[in-house]
């Protein structure tokens, strides 16, 4: 039988890449009594690289526990966390997801004509025993945009693309047309690495 791994995350663009790399997956989503959007807070002054990793592991420590709760069958454990970085050092600036659709124009604004950076950490655990130390990945690219017209910005945002997005923006949507440059990871920036999702899952004995 086709190994099996639980993807936790909601991200459809996840699921997309695990299938396009021939790996088959179960969702194993958060219930109505977890607070999951309480993990992706930030911390003061962490670095991006740091917070992103931080998160991932979060969200993988609440997925073990959950399958352990659920008493569902051992299986690895994928999850993944994106962030949208603008400057560096002391003047970092992390973008999460917007909070509203005006929060949304305000990060494209600041991302207008600018280069910011992509981060995405995978981790993987084997199953949900503790003895299974997790393992994680932080991928990094750079992206480029060129500058937005404000009429742009108002057009995107009331698409409905920039909700659930860190950065408010959607590499594989009409924002595509935005980007100049890219440096790194396209399925990073969507949202999952392949490169370093196919690194983790190779000593679970899956082949690419």
């Amino acid at each position: 039988m086709t190994k099996l791994l639980y993807l936790a995350s909601q991200s459809p663009r996840r699921r997309q890449l695990l299938t396009q790399i021939g790996v088959r997956h179960e969702l194993l989503l958060p219930g109505a009594d977890e607070d999951s959007e309480a993990l992706e807070r930030a911390i003061a002054g962490e670095p991006a690289a740091a917070y992103v990793e931080r998160v991932t592991l979060a969200k993988l420590a609440a997925a073990r526990e959950r399958l352990t709760k659920r008493g569902l069958p051992a299986a690895p454990i994928l999850c993944a966390d994106t962030t949208v970085v603008l400057g560096e050092g002391a003047d970092e600036r992390i973008l999460g997801k917007p909070s509203d659709d005006e929060d949304a124009a305000h990060m494209l604004e600041a991302l207008s004509g600018r280069t910011h950076r992509v981060l995405t950490a995978v981790a993987v655990a084997e199953g949900p025993h503790p003895a299974f130390p997790p393992h994680v990945l932080v991928q990094q690219s750079v992206v480029r945009l060129r500058v937005l017209a404000s009429d742009e910005i108002v057009r995107y945002v009331a698409s409905g693309e920039s909700q659930g997005k860190a950065g408010a923006y959607a590499i594989q949507s009409q924002a595509g047309a935005w980007i100049e440059h890219i440096e790194g990871s396209y399925s990073g920036i969507m949202g999952l690495p392949l490169f370093e999702t196919a690194q983790l899952l190779r000593p679970l004995g899956w082949q690419f």
